[in-house]
């Protein structure tokens, strides 16, 4: 079995995957701000890791031991139209979701590179592939981790690494209705904002994200990507056969 460090453990897709690993026989190290919020998970291991901060993620896997697989889960999104996003807000997203992933991976990289064998795993979303309105900076965030796992992939392959990108659609964790919203009173794209859960999709669990990625930990030759359910490998496949000559629709919105 694997030694797994998970980043994000304390809640909704990064807990399912702890649960899910341990139970397969994984050694699971979790990993979250507030470690304190991991007393409950029955893992090997429960650290306190912050991935926009370097201090943190030296101290984590130095505790941590050897790695053999790095699952990159630790993320936020927010809702809001470009026109009026914060570019702090947009900053803070890119801090977390892509350039924190990246910290990480370069955390274990080089042990894994020596050993000749290591995965890393990435937890995206189909807004890696393809964009939705009101939610657009989380995508870019995304799209960005994307390009970095796939060159990491071209990379580090040839070194026994392997690197798999797992995308699920909208998924029923509460991160969505935790997430802070940027529409004024009256704000002309709050028909938009309005129409989000229809734009989204049918949801999946949290195990269900879980089980995808132990699935993937587990195979022998890992796939780059790994759409998570009927919902998400439609909507990518609806991208991939779409002209590029037009901003591509999931759905039509009355305004």
């Amino acid at each position: 079995m694997s030694s797994v460090l998970i980043t994000g453990a304390s809640k909704g897709i990064g807990r399912a995957v702890a649960v899910e690993l341990a139970a397969r026989g994984h050694r699971v190290v979790a990993t979250a701000r507030r470690p304190e919020a991991l007393a409950d998970l029955d893992v090997d291991q429960r650290l306190s890791l912050d991935v926009t901060d370097q201090d943190s993620v030296d101290r984590a896997l130095a505790a941590a031991g050897e790695i053999d697989v790095l699952v990159s889960n630790a993320g936020e999104t927010v809702r809001a139209p470009l026109e009026a996003i914060p570019l702090g807000e947009v900053e803070r997203l890119f801090r977390l979701n892509t350039l924190g992933a990246l910290r990480v991976a370069q955390g274990v990289l080089p042990a894994m590179r020596e050993r000749g064998s290591g995965h890393l795993v990435f937890v995206s979303s189909i807004q890696g592939r393809l964009v939705l309105p009101i939610i657009g900076g989380y995508g870019a965030s995304k799209w960005a981790l994307e390009a970095i796992a796939e060159t990491l992939a071209i990379e580090v392959g040839h070194f026994g690494v392997n690197v798999s990108i797992v995308q699920p659609g909208a998924v029923s964790s509460g991160g969505a209705a935790g997430a802070k919203v940027y529409l004024k009173d009256e704000d002309p794209y709050a028909p938009l904002y309005a129409a989000l859960p229809l734009l989204r999709g049918e949801t999946v669990t949290p195990e269900e994200v879980a089980a995808a990625v132990a699935d993937t930990i587990d195979h022998p030759r890992p796939p780059l990507r790994v759409p998570v359910g009927a919902p998400a490998e439609k909507a990518l496949r609806a991208r991939k056969e779409a002209p590029e000559d037009e901003p591509f629709r999931l759905a039509e919105i009355d305004w």
